[in-house]
């Protein structure tokens, strides 16, 4: 299975949430062939993002989007947070602060982005300004209504400077949602996620359908795609995301950097050193 292509957005075909089965097991016979599959991608993950840490010339930055429970944490820790931490970093964006909001919308966003050799993973993104602004009403449509252009804009700046971007909506049913916040409540280690806000929202499912529908008709370029990936099943979330981003690294090809030393005359000094 491509998992590539499977997941990735046309932006020329309207999506509609409702139609994409939130539950598949994709090519899997079962989930410990999931696990398996996972587990080889981030092996190789690993291996090519420390070429490309060492070349320090392409970065990669990887947006992720959910409604609550989705899984955002779990797919970092399990997968995405398995590179060197030394060329990956992960930024969650809250609500933004005093200070945050006394700038353009994208200042807080620009700062994090990878620098060359690195890796940023954005738990919630600048989209939240299209997204969580446009249901709640937090701004006129006048205002957000033209930040996707300005998105589209931020993002192909970021691809010219050699920033591969990569997009994902972690997809989940309503009756999924509800069984994971079941979960938080008869679990005491997850009590701290709870929050009254998660059930509101609930309320605005559809709008918030609606607004991510947008979202991906206007913001899924070749320059940075958006993916949407079933995550009923934690298993094949984790798997399908692993996937595309090896497929993108190999595409990416990192080299290790040439060398500018004179190998033998490093020899010569390695001896002359172990024969002290």
């Amino acid at each position: 299975m491509d998992f590539y292509q499977q997941h990735i957005v046309d932006p020329d075909k309207r999506v509609r949430l409702k139609e994409i089965d939130s539950k598949i097991m994709g090519p899997f016979a079962d989930k410990q062939e999931g696990y398996d599959f996972t587990a080889d991608a981030v092996a190789q993950i690993q291996e090519l993002q420390y070429r490309m840490f060492t070349e320090s010339k392409q970065s990669l930055l990887i947006v992720l989007q959910a409604p609550d429970a989705a899984g955002k944490d779990g797919l970092i820790r399990k997968v995405l947070g398995q590179m060197n931490p030394q060329g990956c970093r992960t930024y969650p964006f809250k609500a933004p602060s005093r200070i945050e909001r006394a700038h353009d919308f994208l200042w807080r966003i620009h700062q994090c982005t990878p620098a060359t050799g690195m890796v940023s993973i954005f738990n919630r993104s600048h989209y939240e300004d299209v997204l969580v602004v446009r249901v709640e009403d937090l701004v006129p449509k006048s205002v957000w209504s033209q930040r996707y252009e300005i998105i589209n804009q931020f993002e192909k700046l970021l691809a010219e400077r050699g920033t591969r971007i990569l997009k994902f909506y972690l997809h989940i049913s309503l009756e999924e949602q509800l069984e994971r916040f079941r979960e938080r409540l008869e679990r005491p280690e997850k009590h701290w996620k709870l929050n009254p806000a998660d059930y509101e929202a609930r309320d605005n499912w559809e709008a918030y359908h609606e607004a991510y529908e947008d979202v991906f008709a206007r913001c899924s370029t070749p320059e940075a795609p958006w993916f949407i990936i079933p995550a009923d099943r934690k298993w094949y979330r984790n798997a399908a995301v692993a996937s595309i981003v090896l497929e993108t690294l190999k595409r990416m090809d990192p080299q290790f950097p040439e060398v500018e030393v004179d190998l033998d005359e490093m020899r010569t000094l390695y001896e002359r050193a172990a024969a002290r």
